[in-house]
């Protein structure tokens, strides 16, 4: 067997890699509630936004756009 020890290698690199990143909480100060109610309205304008270049016309060409000559 050439790769026996190969499983426990790994797991020493992946502690060695894990132990510089301590996990850090979201420190925004918000609730969860108020972290939602922010996401959701970042995701609507984000739509709105999409919405309003599709309908522009614009020089943004979707995926799958054709350019009729």
């Amino acid at each position: 067997m050439a790769r026996g020890n190969q499983r426990e290698r790994d797991r020493e690199r992946a502690q060695a890699r894990g132990n510089h990143k301590p996990k850090q909480p979201k420190n925004d100060g918000l609730t969860p509630e108020q972290r939602r109610e922010r996401d959701a309205r970042a995701l609507q304008e984000k739509a709105a936004r999409k919405a309003g270049q599709s309908m522009g016309g614009g020089s943004f060409l979707g995926v799958g756009a054709k350019i009729k000559k």
